[in-house]
């Protein structure tokens, strides 16, 4: 890579997932957070997700950022310094990187190394002058220091793919402060958030009938067995996926088709016959209801744009007063 720092090693050890586990199986009702779905074969189940018919959030907000890129370019500052939450394939990523100026900073964040490294070397090749700082890191955890600064350039967060649905609304303000405190009172973030839409449509993009997002959720165990030494059959579980309307949510559950124990670290988590663990959430906001969200945050809502059919908005904030919004098709 020309322009590429060596990618950093901050992300989270086997003692971290060892942890979590055994502390979310203890919980009643069982949990595991959704961070541990992305090793290298997780990341890549999770791009094919993004290619099924069913799955519209990939390719709407592919289509807002190839029709609006250059606009929110323009808005962030094209000589910035690009921050990517949770950056994976990057597959998006060019359509905003296209048009920044040869002196911006690119620094891709995620917790899979081996995807890193690929969607960095990638981006380099397609965007050989721009400099790029690539980090291993759990950008929930990461601390402010971890990003270098370049002095006179506005740093900007770039959340797509509605990842932030995936925390409980008080983590997106918890998230969402700490974002605040990386970019400084005169950084920006440009964030995906999915809409609230159907029920059919949401459990149809979750329920893939290729089976993806189900391999997907399932993968999780076999990390467990691989990585953590854990004793379980998950041919004994069950992908289950369905929009929580009261809550404005999907939720993504492993169900236990028997009564069974994992065992793990010494310990046995007992299960009855559908019993799951919960391992994912995807909350859905209204753009009036991300924007109090965000308020509460203290980001001020500068500008949103959405597809034709509202399916999915790309929301731009800053920490200053808003000026008249501004929404985009």
């Amino acid at each position: 890579m020309r322009n590429a720092s060596p990618t950093l090693s901050h992300h989270q050890d086997e003692d971290d997932f060892l942890c979590s586990v055994r502390e979310g199986l203890r919980q009643q009702p069982k949990t595991i957070p959704p961070k541990y779905f992305y090793d290298a074969h997780g990341s890549h189940l999770f791009d094919l997700i993004c290619t099924t018919p069913e799955y519209y959030p990939t390719r709407t907000e592919t289509a807002i950022l190839e029709c609006h890129g250059a606009e929110m370019a323009r808005m962030i500052d094209t000589s910035c310094t690009l921050i990517e939450l949770g950056s994976g394939s990057a597959t998006k990523t060019p359509l905003l990187l296209r048009h920044l100026s040869d002196d911006a900073v690119y620094v891709p964040i995620d917790i899979c190394e081996p995807h890193l490294r690929q969607s960095t070397q990638r981006l380099q090749a397609m965007f050989s002058s721009m400099k790029m700082q690539p980090l291993c890191a759990d950008y929930h955890r990461l601390p402010g220091h971890t990003i270098k600064r370049h002095a006179g350039k506005r740093q900007v967060v770039f959340f797509p793919g509605s990842t932030i649905g995936n925390c409980t609304p008080d983590e997106a303000v918890t998230l969402l402060k700490n974002v605040a405190r990386l970019v400084g009172p005169s950084g920006g973030l440009l964030i995906g958030v999915d809409a609230k839409k159907s029920s059919d449509v949401l459990n149809a993009a979750y329920n893939d009938a290729a089976g993806h997002t189900a391999a997907f959720n399932l993968n999780l165990l076999t990390r467990m067995q691989s990585e953590l030494g854990a004793q379980l059959d998950a041919a004994q579980f069950a992908h289950h996926a369905y929009y929580n309307e009261s809550h404005g949510r999907i939720e993504m559950h492993l169900v236990s088709r028997c009564k069974q124990a994992i065992r793990l670290g010494g310990e046995s988590f007992a299960f009855e016959a559908g019993e799951s663990i919960h391992t994912e959430n995807s909350y859905k906001y209204t753009a009036q209801e991300f924007r109090q969200l965000a308020r509460t945050a203290g980001w001020h809502l500068q500008s949103t744009w959405h597809d034709e059919n509202e399916l999915f908005n790309v929301h731009y904030l800053s920490q200053t007063a808003a000026e008249p919004l501004k929404l985009a098709r």
